[in-house]
């Protein structure tokens, strides 16, 4: 398939290199020359201007979005709109909050233009070994598009959950339980730390990560972590905040449903600025191991 993405961030430009290893035809763009630069090095086509994105694209056009949520992403749609035609299909790849989702796709929606709000997770590793997709939108959009998920993803590792903002809901509730799941493995460390015990924290979490009840990619994570020597020396404890636990505790509380441990965990976020402990520092490196994410000032 060919399509355009736009935006070569560290997911942006590993889907890029993803979809180039399952013989798509990707056109990357991204505002700043440099990272275009980058990806071109990887024999990639590339586009300097959405004008010669839009042009090399031509007819039938598929444009994958991987810019910031929020006033980019609306930025992006704005500039890329002029050059769609009905039946054409834009994918928003980002954490966008899913009621813009429903707005997007209503403002397309009125041009014949498809649209899918995707929730892509898996990290940095997945983007370029295969992802996690979460999909909502316009089935029709959905079912041509679909051999490219399919690709893109690990196995059984892409859905289509319904009607337009339903992708970046579920992502959104996702990264919600995200924020408890490391919470708590953070929490629980700390205790393990001060303890009198003083167990080796690789091998421990080696062993639950085989086979425990709380084995998952995050205990793997943390494992990882303590590998090093001088593991967590070089995280600070605090913790930086992405903006879905709380979209996700805002739409609970619409629906009227408690949502305890992720409320702690955002607080425990916010927390970490002021008073920085040993579970700040493991959830730091879990941030770290999958996304890439910088430790905040």
């Amino acid at each position: 398939m060919r399509f355009g993405i736009i935006g070569l961030g560290k997911m942006g430009f590993n889907l890029a290199l993803n979809a180039k290893n399952h013989k798509h035809k990707v056109i990357a763009y991204n505002r700043s020359k440099e990272k275009v630069d980058k990806i071109k090095k990887y024999k990639i086509d590339t586009a300097y201007s959405i004008e010669e994105l839009m042009k090399k694209l031509g007819k039938n056009k598929v444009i994958w979005l991987m810019v910031t949520a929020g006033k980019a992403t609306d930025a992006t749609l704005k500039s890329i709109i002029p050059y769609l035609r009905k039946g054409d299909i834009v994918i928003d790849g980002g954490n966008s909050f899913y009621k813009d989702s429903i707005k997007h796709a209503t403002l397309l929606n009125k041009k014949g233009i498809k649209f899918l709000d995707v929730g892509t997770s898996g990290g940095i590793s997945g983007a370029r070994n295969g992802a996690n997709f979460m999909i909502g939108g316009d089935l029709t959009a959905y079912n041509k598009t679909e051999k490219l998920f399919n690709d893109l993803s690990v196995k059984k590792g892409y859905g289509y959950f319904g009607k337009p903002g339903a992708g970046h809901f579920v992502k959104m509730v996702h990264n919600g339980i995200e924020y408890g799941m490391m919470q708590a493995i953070g929490e629980g460390m700390e205790v393990i730390e001060k303890s009198k015990f003083n167990p080796d924290k690789e091998k421990l979490c080696d062993v639950w990560a085989n086979g425990s009840v709380i084995r998952s990619w995050l205990i793997e994570l943390a494992r990882d972590a303590y590998k090093s020597s001088k593991a967590l020396k070089g995280y600070n404890g605090v913790v930086g905040l992405s903006g879905e636990g709380e979209w996700t505790i805002k739409t609970a509380k619409e629906l009227k449903v408690p949502v305890q441990v992720i409320e702690d965990s955002v607080k425990a976020r916010i927390k970490s600025k002021k008073s920085k402990r040993y579970q700040g520092k493991v959830v730091q490196s879990l941030r770290f191991g999958f996304g890439g994410h910088k430790q905040p000032k």
